[in-house]
């Protein structure tokens, strides 16, 4: 039991909470009578046990609802955002569900077909993609490519030529409409580098050269707007923006993008899918946009943030007279980027203590060589906290293991999937040195 530090520093730091809200844990998280949590049935202790830390847990009963919620919301043509979390059970679990995936590069191009992904059920995105991306793309003939810039009209037709077919395209308009997220996750604002601006008259431009092109076929508009968006009426602005531009065009698919936020913390709520998409096709019918069209989206986060939660390791525990006390973990900034480049937040908890008061607020910190190396700033956790606990931060599922470095060249960790029928299963082996060796020359 470590004994609460003394002091005045950040008076924040000393307030302790109750016990972590059940709410951030993922579907299938019960609690068992002696404060253990489980994962359908599955004791996180003992995957920490089995599997070692760090380690993401992934609940797939979780994952596999959110895509039926998905799917019933927005109708055929929902796409699962992979730069979220990609590997071939993610991927494979999305498609058994019905829905599209959106892919950003070659590699998640290459998982998603390794998963068995047919070409017309794959949206790609980017805002530089790469020739030999693009080539793959008309190659096999994937469902849209998402038009980003002129020199992407360019390569396309060329492609489209060499491969003598017609390439299905969206273009990608940035309506102006800020999102009130992170500066580095808002993407519909005027000055940004994704899409053709609206109010420049680059969006017009790039319709109109498309529509002259025997090449490609004009789908639909495209229209994200950011990440980690919390209140519909940002997206039923863009709605209403880009109907104006949208309804001459007489196009069958508007796709809203992405970006529906999620709740981290303690104190935070977020709307469900469902509301997500009620609100988009309220508005969209408000703007004149009739039921033939096609509305659309590509949700990532909401589908597997709250999915997961990382076990760690608790090694060292620092306290600081007078200043705070700090926990040191196996993981860090490598399997968990966003607290350092977006001072995103979150909770801490101890699986064997799940409903315990968390009366005790320390730092989490990694075992990187960064003072900036935080997982949690401000962590309630249980004063009975000791090294070689397991600690967990739950809601980890989106931009984890996908943002994940191997920064000090520490391996990156495994991910397990923990089935409906409580099987847990090894999605994702963890790195060793040998891996990381074997790309030196």
């Amino acid at each position: 039991m470590i004994p609460a530090a003394a002091g005045h520093a950040d008076q924040q730091d000393q307030v302790g909470r109750g016990p972590l809200p059940q709410s951030l844990l993922p579907d299938s998280a019960t609690v068992d009578s002696s404060g253990h949590c489980r994962i359908a049935g599955v004791d996180l202790l003992h995957l920490a046990r089995q599997f070692g830390t760090p380690l993401f847990v992934y609940d797939e009963a979780h994952v596999r609802n959110r895509c039926r919620e998905a799917l019933t919301a927005w109708g055929d043509g929902v796409a699962y955002a992979s730069k979220a979390f990609l590997s071939k059970a993610m991927a494979s679990v999305a498609l058994q569900e019905g829905m599209c995936l959106d892919v950003a590069s070659g590699g998640e191009l290459a998982v998603a077909l390794a998963a068995g992904a047919p070409p017309d059920r794959l949206v790609l995105h980017g805002n530089n993609k790469l020739p030999d991306e693009l080539e793959a793309a008309v190659r096999m003939g994937v469902r849209y490519v998402v038009v980003d810039s002129f020199e992407e009209i360019d390569r396309l037709e060329l492609l489209a030529k060499q491969h003598r077919t017609t390439v299905r395209v969206l273009v990608r308009v940035t309506p102006g409409v800020e999102a009130h997220t992170h500066a580095y996750t808002s993407t519909g604002q005027v000055d940004s580098k994704f899409g053709f601006g609206l109010e420049s008259g680059r969006a017009a431009a790039a319709v109109d050269r498309i529509a002259r092109s025997p090449a490609l076929d004009l789908v639909g508009i495209h229209g994200h707007i950011g990440s980690q968006v919390f209140r519909t009426d940002a997206f039923e602005r863009a709605v209403q923006v880009l109907a104006g531009f949208f309804l001459p065009l007489d196009l069958p698919e508007l796709c809203i993008g992405g970006g529906l936020g999620v709740a981290y913390v303690e104190g935070e709520t977020a709307p469900t899918i469902t509301e997500w998409a009620s609100s988009v096709k309220a508005a969209a019918a408000a703007a004149g946009i009739g039921p033939h069209v096609r509305l659309t989206a590509e949700p990532g986060r909401a589908v597997v943030a709250a999915a997961a939660v990382t076990l760690y390791t608790v090694g060292v525990v620092k306290q600081l007279p007078h200043v705070r006390t700090y926990v040191a973990v196996d993981g860090g900034m490598s399997d968990n980027p966003r607290p350092v480049l977006y001072g995103s937040g979150y909770e801490a908890f101890l699986p064997r203590a799940t409903t315990a008061d968390r009366d005790m607020v320390v730092r989490i910190v990694g075992r990187h060589c960064e003072s900036g190396d935080v997982i949690v700033h401000n962590a309630a956790v249980p004063s009975s906290l000791e090294p070689g606990d397991v600690l967990a931060t739950p809601v980890t599922g989106a931009y984890g293991y996908s943002m994940a470095s191997t920064y000090n060249r520490v391996p990156r960790p495994a991910v397990v999937f923990v089935s409906p029928e409580g099987e847990p299963r090894v999605v994702l082996r963890r790195e060793t040195a040998q891996d990381l060796m074997s790309l030196e020359c």
